[in-house]
This record gives structure tokens, sequence and C-alpha cells, in this order.
């Protein structure tokens, strides 16, 4: 049964004051993945879950962090942290938020199927304990100067809701088995899940009882999300004034919003880098007609397909000049990000050079794994580069599937791939999150876990590490420096740019906030 009710005690009341609602009525390109909040490490899913539930900190309009559920914390000792826990604050069934409910969150964030094992095991936690009732120690192996900023969309669950139903291990992306928590929830933040209709529409109202009620501006009573994959039909809606809001607008139509009576468009950059990835482990490529080797392994294939590829074409072709062309696996914004980086050369020539030198004169065939409702213009990014590269002699065949299935074929375990487009916005805006989760040498303990190709360099490990624990800012940047240098002199992957936030708005929207992580959160969202 795909309908889903309220699950708090306290239901009529929510609906009563839903009755008076301020709605706010929005589309996204497609729906959120699941409303287990430890199912998939990505933006939209971990955004739209952010309205429902907390963590310990949140980031603010400007991505500032700020006090969530814990209201402050020190550093006891170089590898212990304390965290003072909110008091008073309730769940949306009414049980009270304590310890109990933080340490097992950091229990099932860990368990099989999380795809965000990487909360805790990128900063290296050994133990989330309980002190009292409002406070946790966090014991770290190293010292470790950023642990609690991606901790944001690390949301806090209820001990005793998942207990009772049945919810305590979360849903793996890769699987189609539910639990309760893929289509009910209970947070503690400002919205509660009303109901959910999946790929259809999903209605939060306001939570009456939220501890912030009252001193964020929004004014925002009932949220109707409506998942439109079309574009056409996105744009088509925003413009007849049947949604209050609607994301990403593709860029070819931005002016036409832009000149329609009642709505613009909000543009702005973004920090995530979309690029390419290379399987460069297996022995012999899933999808390819080249046998008994991977031709990925070597440095010379990798920088053939990179230098192939004409990002100012992809850049005034496909995106219409809005995107920001990347030598690095980060951009703006990330600490570690080199503005004199520079990209490798559009050389059609030398890539053919470098594949006959590799041993493929007559390039070979292999096949890309593209999403066509995640990424602004993803799938014409993916038909451009299939074009670029049969120019230099490489058949590619293009596999554009909607993000649900792409995903469960690409990510771990699976990593059912041999060729793929991604977009990776480090949560910590620090260059140690895609040194650590992209390019590590994949393990059990969250090392790599976002390595699909599976690139390995000790010495980038060993920097890594060495980065985690450093807290000199000049000597930490100086290795975050030495890294990229490492991976990009390895050609890990082929980034290609920081795409473009555009968000298209009815006037009936007075405040909204644009964040650079394109994470939407309601509770910033005034309406008339």
């Amino acid at each position: 049964m795909l309908r889903i009710t309220l699950v708090s005690a306290s239901a009529a009341l929510l609906l009563s004051a839903a009755a008076n609602a301020e709605e706010f009525r929005f589309a996204f390109q497609a729906d959120a993945n699941s409303m287990d909040p430890y199912n998939v490490n990505e933006s939209f899913t971990l955004g739209f879950q952010g309205n429902v539930y907390e963590g310990l900190v949140r980031r603010g309009p400007t991505l500032e962090i700020e006090p969530s559920l814990a209201t402050e914390w020190e550093v006891l000792e170089p590898t212990r942290w304390r965290f003072k826990l909110r008091e008073g604050v309730k769940f949306h069934d009414g049980r009270a938020f304590t310890a109990d409910d933080v340490v097992f969150s950091a229990e099932r964030v860990q368990k099989e199927g999380s795809d965000l094992k990487a909360r805790l095991a990128g900063p290296g936690v050994v133990s989330v304990t309980r002190v009292d009732d409002h406070t946790v120690d966090v014991v770290t192996a190293k010292p470790n100067p950023i642990l609690h900023v991606e901790w944001e969309t690390w949301a806090i669950m209820s001990k005793g809701w998942a207990e009772e139903f049945k919810a305590t291990d979360p849903q793996a992306v890769t699987e189609t088995e539910e639990n309760y928590a893929t289509r009910n929830a209970n947070g503690t933040g400002p919205y509660v899940l009303e109901s959910r209709d999946v790929d259809v529409r999903t209605v939060l109202v306001e939570n009456p009882a939220w501890w912030d009620r009252g001193t964020t501006n929004g004014n925002v009573s009932k949220i109707i999300m409506t998942p439109i994959s079309a574009d056409a039909t996105r744009v088509a809606a925003l413009l007849s004034g049947e949604l209050d809001m609607a994301y990403p607008i593709p860029v070819q139509d931005i002016d036409r919003v832009n000149r329609a009576n009642g709505t613009r468009v909000l543009v702005g950059p973004e920090l995530r880098t979309i690029y390419f990835g290379l399987d460069q482990f297996r022995d012999e490529l899933f999808y390819s007609d080249v046998k008994g080797k991977n031709p990925f392994k070597d440095k010379r294939v990798r920088q053939a397909f990179y230098q192939a590829i004409d990002i100012d074409a992809i850049k005034s072709k496909v995106m219409r000049g809005l995107s920001n062309p990347s030598a690095m696996m980060v951009g703006p914004g990330i600490n570690g990000f080199d503005e004199n980086a520079k990209r490798l050369p559009f050389d059609p020539a030398a890539s053919k050079r470098l594949l006959s030198d590799a041993g493929y004169p007559n390039g070979f065939s292999v096949t890309l794994d593209c999403p066509n409702d995640r990424y602004v213009n993803d799938e014409a990014i993916c038909q451009a580069t299939v074009s670029m590269l049969a120019k230099v002699g490489i058949k590619v065949d293009l596999n554009a599937q909607p993000r649900s299935q792409y995903f469960a074929k690409v990510l771990a375990p699976k990593m059912d791939t041999s060729f793929f487009l991604l977009g990776w916005t480090p949560g910590s805006y620090d260059s140690h999150n895609p040194l650590f989760l992209l390019h590590g040498c994949q393990n059990d303990t969250g090392n790599g876990q976002f390595n699909l190709g599976r690139y390995c360099n000790p010495d980038v490990d060993a920097l890594t590490s060495k980065i985690l624990s450093e807290t000199d800012v000049a000597k930490r940047n100086d290795l975050i420096a030495q890294a990229w240098k490492k991976t990009m002199d390895d050609v890990a992957y082929l980034p290609l740019h920081q795409q473009a936030l555009a968000w298209g708005v009815t006037d009936r929207v007075k405040e909204i906030a644009q964040r650079g992580d394109n994470v939407f959160h309601v509770r910033h969202v005034v309406v008339k």
C-alpha cells in the first residue's frame, strides 16, 4: 500500500494546523529515494528528509554551522569530543529525544546497507557513548579538527520508534526490500510526514511542537512535493501557477521563465563537481569488447578519454554557458581548491596517439552508465561525450536510466559499471571528503566508499590519513595540495565542471535560501 499516514497520536492537531496552512507546492525532477535517512547519500533525498529529520548540527542559509539537536560541543582531549544535547525536544510521535537516540543512530548508520557510513567512518569515530540523558562523548582514533562538519545529514532517529516498528536496520539503496522507515518517518524537525505516494506526491505538514518554531523566518505550514521528470512538464506547471517552485530549470528555458509574467529563475553557483569515472580495478571490464585485460588500468587510456572531451563545447552547447569547467574534483568554495590548476588540453590527435601507444590503434567499445534525471543536462552531457569519443575511435554504448535504477546499479556493493557519470558535493566543504570517499583504496572501514572505479594509490591514502588529523592549517593545506597533485597526475577521474543552480519560483515566493550545496530546506521559505 503506497499511502501512509502520520505516525503521531496528535494527527488531529497537525491536520487542523495544516487546514489553514500557507501551502508551498514544489517539484523536483525525481522523487526522494526513500524516507529512511540512511538509504542513499544523495543531495536531494537528504535535503528533503532534512525537513523532517535533524542532525546534531545544521547549516544555515550561507552554509554556516549552527547548533541543532546539540546545543554546544567541546574537545575534552585530542580524541574525545563532548556534545551537549538540546533538552525538551520531542520526536513527532511524542517520544522524548535523549542520548540513547544518538547512540542508537550512531550504531544504525554504520550497519550493513547504510549508504552514510562515512558520516562516522570518515572522521574515524571509534565510539559514541552516553554520558547522561543529554550528553554524549564521541571518541576518534586520531585528532580530527572537522569531526562534526558533515553531521547535518546524519539524521538522528528515535530508538524506541525504530525498535517498535522493526526498522533498526537501514534500507539499502541497492535492495528492493523495505522496512517501516522506507515510507514512514519520525523525526524532530519542523515538518511531519502526512502522506507519501511514491513517485506521485509527498505531503509534509507543520510540526507545531518544533523546538525552533518562531525563530526562523519561514511561514510554510504545508509542503506538497511532486516529482516531475519531464523538463517541459515541470516548467509548464511552474508557468501555469500549479507550482510555487520547480527545479532544476533547464538552461534552455531560463530566459522563457524570466520573461513570463509572475515567474523568475534564481541562478547561482553550485559546489557540486560533475565527473566521469572508470573501472580501474577489474582484470576485465564488464561492458567492453576488450577481453582478457582492462584498458582503464593504463593511464594512457584514461588520459586519451580525458583529452577527447571538448569541455568548452559542453559548456557552450550543452550547458548554455552555465557551467565552470574544472581541472579538479573540487571547485571554488571547497577547501583545497586550486584556482591555478589546469585541465589537460582538448586534443583528439593526442588521444589517438595515446590509444595507439597503449595497444588500441583502432579503439574499443565500452558502455557508459548515465543518469537521465539527476544532474543538469546529464544525459545530454553523456550523449555529447559519446560523439566526442567516437572521433578518436572509441565506440560508446550509452545506458541512460532514471536515477533510482542508476544508483542501484552503480553504487556499492554492486558497482555494476565500467564507465559512469556522477556528481559530488563534499558535505564537509573540505578536500578530505572526496579524497577519502572517492579516491581512497576501498575497504570495509568506509575508505573509498564511493570510489566506484576503485582507483587506488597508497601514497594518496597515506596523505589523506595525515590530512584527517593535522590541526596546523598551513601544513594541512600543503598535504591536501600534495594529494590532489598525485590524483591528477594519475588521471584518477575525468572531471568535467561545476554546474549552476537554476531554481524557478513564482512571485508568491518572497524569501528562499539557495544554498551552494543545492540542499533545499523549506524552513527558510516565506510565501504570501
